[in-house]
Formats: C-alpha cells, structure tokens, sequence
C-alpha cells in the first residue's frame, strides 16, 4: 500500500540512507547503546544504535561511523528502543476530544500511528466532517491513517443519521491521501445476505487496493465467520470470547484484542493465545473508545501493553501486538512498524520491560515527547460554525415528552421487555419485566433499578422517538442524557423521573450536545461537546476534570459502574446483541428485526 504518511517518500531518500549506512554521509541523529526491542525475531539485542537520515533508518547496529560534527547523538543508556506504537482501531471522538486534543494526549505515552475510524462525526456531519478531522490531523505529528466510515447508518433502516454513506461516497474517500481503508463494516447482516449495497462498499474499498475493516460481533465461527471473511474483510475488534479470537486468526483474520475504557475484553480474549500457545502474528491490542481520563491516568497502548503483560503475555510479543502485527494487518509493514533500515524512524525508548515507562518518542526522527511531556508545539484548528450546531431537536422537551402510555386494557402491571446493560462489556440482555401502571402510564421501578429511557432523532427536527426501560446502571434517583449515542448520536436521556429527564435533554439542546448528569431539577455534571454533539476542542486535562466532575454527578445519583457513559452509548448501537432502542424504537438484534415494547 502507497504510503502518505512519512516525511519523505523511500524512493526520494534511499541514496541518502545508503551513504549513510556506509559512512560517506553522517547521520541526522544516532541513538546509542539501546537494547532493542526486535519485533522482527521477538528477540531484546544489547548494545544497539540506530542511525537516523531524513526521517528514516538508515542503520541498525554498530553506527560510530555515522556521527559526523553535526549529528545529534542520543544516549539510550541500556534503555529499551521499540518501534513506535500504533492503534490498530480507534475512534478518536469517542474520547470527546479532536485530534489535536488527542494527539496531546497520546504521544507522551509511546503512540506514534493510529488507524482512525472516524464514523462517529460521519454519521452526523457526513464526509465534510470527515474531511475536518482529517485536516485537523495533519497539523499533528501523529499519523493518523484513515479507515472511512463505511456504516451510516450503522444498520440501515433501523436508525436516522445525519449523513448517508453508499457506495460512491466510499469511491470519493478512497481517493483522499490519508485513507488506507475501509471503517469498521458493522453491517454483517448485509455482508451475510448478499446485499448490493454492502458490497458494493466492499468493491470500492477492494479496487482501490485498501484494507477493509471488520466488526463481526455474533457467536457463529462457523459458516458466517468464513462468508464475512471470504468477502474481503481483513481484521475484527469484536471478539468477547476466546474461542472467537481463536476462530478468526485461524482463518487468517487479524484479531484486534480489545481493552478501552469501558470495555475491558482483554482479560477473557486473551486466553485464546496463553491457553493454546499459538502463533501471535494475527494478533493486535487496539483501544477502540478512550475516554480522557485513561488517557491521562493509565496511558494509551502503553498501558494495553502492560495490561497484556499482567495477563500473561511476554513483553515483546505484546509490543509486536502495537508493532508489527498492526503494519502487516494494514499492508504498510514495508514502511511502520519496526526498528529496521529503510523504515520510518518512528521510535519509542522504555525504561525497561518491566514498567514499560515511555521516556522517549520520535516520528520521522524528530523527538515529539519526552518523559510525558511533548516537545512539539501543536497548532490550533479552527472548526467553521456549521460544525458546531448540529443539535437540531426541533422543540423545547417538558416532562410530557418522557411520558409512557400503557396498552390499551393494561391492568395494574404490564409486561415489558427491558435492556440490561454488562458493565465493562459491549453485550447487553434482553429481560422481559413487570412494570406498574399509574393513571394509565407505565412507569419505571427505581426500587428493582428499571429507568425509562428515550432515543429523540437530532438532526433533522423530524420528531421521531423510540422509548423502553433500562437496568444495570443503578440510578437511585435524577436522569441523565447524551448525544453520545453509537453510532447516530441522536439525543439519548434515561432516568428516573419525567421532569429531571425533560432537564437533562433541554440542557444539551441549549449547549450544542455533550453529556449532563441532573437531579431535583438542578444540573449536577456537564460535558458541552459543541463539535458535532460529540467533542471539545478543551486539551485533555480540562477534558478529564469536567468527566471527573460529570462522573462524581453519576455516583451522587447512584450509579457506580466503570464509564457508565460510554456503556449508555451502546444503548442504541443496532449491530451489538441483544436487543437496542433507536429513534424508531426496539431492535431485537439477534434477528434484526423491530418488535414491541410490551409483551402479552
């Protein structure tokens, strides 16, 4: 794959390297006695230098030869040199920060490539949004690969998005410079069924050479698992079950094992590899959703590293995981992912194998942090009005908005299928409950911890809602909402009473969108996400006091799960089982189809 990402292209400056390696020309930069991390061998090599040219490698080995009087010289004293580590899939709104933002964060912590899915802004302001993430990320040093949305909706027919993507939107982004593939391909459904439209994506993503994307999310490793694989898809994050992980990379898909904020998989997906011993090449650790505060407190893929290592992982098969594994997953392992000549010199030193604490990060040769600090300065990115109203409710909400008629002849209690969320996981069950019924309205039971919750279309003032009942989150009391809402991002509010729900919405109507926790009628916690309903331009410490704030607002009214914002979100993501509420209401998505609140 052609790659756009390096300061200079290999065939511009391969003289220059070899006269380098050969000691007619001194380097840009050396480092000197690094033990390296060879992700080539899994073998750790004492007493490594590395010579540096135009941003590229241009030795490994003994570079004494390649000093001259202006080169900079690095002492790595014994420390640990690995490639630069890259996320394998990510979706850099779900940290409710730009790129920039983003960027800010993760550099400082080893991470010098990402693979951007950016379907979140996708699915409200279509690919001018796309194109200004795009462009925001190129004022970065972090590269940022671009795998375009290809699910938006993310099932059709099941939600209402802001934008649509088909085919020939597919075909135009192909053709941008920072796009290498195609975004998670969430609509298995279409891929199984033969749709034309599904495939018609695949196509274009597969004559323009690129990588496309998975998101295979149900049990059957059988004859479904081989069909999405045989259609083109390279990769999948959605494993939760060992013999998932096991299934895809024996067919020859790279599995992304996946440990974000919400969503801790690692722990049960991991045993696929310590419990049979087999090859890891097929193997990635990705993130997925990162929220601020992991990224400041815990790290980025340096903490899946060692998350990978606490589960039983050696050290450098897990760095292979952010390394190697994630350059050949996406055809670019000619250019990323390893300490070798030729490469980019994208670098990271780590005081050891044990902590794994990043002292040190290069791209292109240039040292952009040090010792969790950046040493780069990262030009602000102005996002043009349009991009900042995109909340377009139509109304002002009132408790009666919240309200739920009972079915026609309803005694006392009804019947009502409910979702439960799994906290930390992307799952949710699908329980069938008795609910009471007051003056004809069927109400939630905060004693037995069932809250009503609404889904209100948010792009195009149409009035469409779909309501049912939640459980899990343990609220207590107040409501809160979100246009953080996979992958729509319509305006979602649970809660325990109409007129702290009315509240909550109203709120993020007024503000552009974000998140907002509200009790008694007052505003306990709030998140403005101005940018599409979905992020702030705020660095990433601000960003990380207003979610700890919104986050003590959750607990104060009872609930106490790990980022219960971003397993709300699931709510109404109509590809994950089991049963999910859109706009349009309940999602049975194990058979794909809409069915009823009530149950008789």
């Amino acid at each position: 794959m052609l790659n756009n990402f390096c300061r200079r292209p290999l065939w511009e400056v391969g003289a220059v390297l070899s006269a380098v390696a050969m000691g007619r020309r001194p380097a840009d930069t050396v480092i000197r006695n690094a033990r390296l991390v060879n992700v080539c061998t899994g073998e750790l090599q004492a007493n490594i230098d590395v010579a540096i040219a135009e941003g590229r490698i241009a030795l490994v080995g003994d570079a004494a030869h390649c000093v001259g009087e202006g080169t900079e010289v690095i002492d790595a004293a014994g420390a640990c040199l690995a490639p630069g580590f890259m996320d394998g899939h990510i979706h850099v709104e779900s940290s409710m920060m730009t790129v920039r933002g983003y960027a800010e964060a993760v550099l400082p912590h080893g991470t010098t490539g990402i693979y951007m899915d950016p379907h979140e802004i996708g699915n409200v302001l279509g690919l001018p949004g796309v194109r200004l993430m795009i462009d925001e990320a190129a004022l970065t040093p972090l590269k940022n690969m671009v795998t375009v949305p290809s699910c938006v909706p993310a099932v059709p027919g099941f939600e209402d998005t802001g934008a649509a993507v088909g085919p020939d939107e597919i075909r135009e982004m192909m053709t941008w410079p920072a796009v290498v593939g195609l975004g998670e391909m969430m609509n298995f459904p279409g891929v199984l069924s033969g749709s034309e439209h599904t495939f018609g994506e695949l196509a274009e993503t597969l004559k323009a050479d690129k990588v496309v994307t998975g998101h295979f999310s149900i049990p059957d490793t059988g004859r479904a698992l081989n069909a999405y694989i045989a259609s083109g898809v390279r990769c999948c994050h959605e494993s939760t079950r060992p013999e998932d992980v096991l299934e895809k990379i024996r067919r020859g898909m790279y599995a992304l094992l996946r440990e974000g904020s919400a969503w801790h998989d690692l722990h049960e997906i991991v045993r696929a590899i310590t419990e049979n011993h087999v090859d890891t090449r097929f193997v990635c650790l990705i993130s997925d959703d990162t929220h601020p505060h992991t990224l400041c407190a815990e790290g980025h893929l340096d903490h899946l590293v060692r998350r990978a290592v606490e589960e039983g992982l050696d050290p450098v098969t897990a760095i292979q995981m952010v390394t190697i594994n994630v350059a050949t997953c996406f055809r670019m392992d000619h250019e990323l992912g390893s300490v070798t000549p030729g490469k980019c010199a994208d670098l990271v030193l780590l005081d050891d194998l044990k902590n794994l604490r990043v002292t040190r990060v290069l791209i292109d040769g240039v040292t952009v942090a040090a010792d969790g600090r950046l040493t780069v300065d990262l030009p602000h990115f102005r996002f043009p009005d349009w991009a900042r109203s995109s909340m377009h409710v139509g109304r002002t909400m009132t408790a009666a908005d919240f309200r739920i008629p009972a079915p026609e002849g309803a005694g006392d209690t009804v019947r009502a299928r409910a979702i439960e969320i799994i906290p930390a996981r992307v799952g949710n069950y699908e329980r069938i409950v008795e609910l009471p019924v007051r003056n004809g309205l069927v109400e939630g039971d905060v004693s037995r911890d069932l809250c009503k919750c609404f889904v209100f279309e948010r792009h195009n003032a149409t009035g469409s809602f779909g309501c049912g009942f939640v459980t899990g989150f343990g609220l207590k009391r107040g409501a809160m909402a979100q246009t953080v809402a996979h992958d729509a991002h319509n305006l979602l509010v649970t809660g325990t009473n109409d007129e702290d729900m009315a509240l909550a919405a109203n709120t993020l109507i007024e503000c552009g969108g974000g998140l907002c926790a509200v009790c008694d009628g007052k505003v306990l916690g709030l998140v403005p996400l101005p940018i599409a309903g979905l992020m702030n331009d705020k660095p990433a410490a601000e960003m990380d006091a207003l979610i700890e704030e919104l986050s003590r607002a959750w607990r104060d009214i009872g609930c106490e799960i790990v980022s219960p914002f971003m397993t709300l979100a699931l709510v109404p993501l109509a590809c994950l089982p089991e049963l999910r509420l859109t706009n349009r209401g309940l999602v049975d998505c194990r058979t794909f189809r809409f069915v009823d609140l009530f149950v008789k």
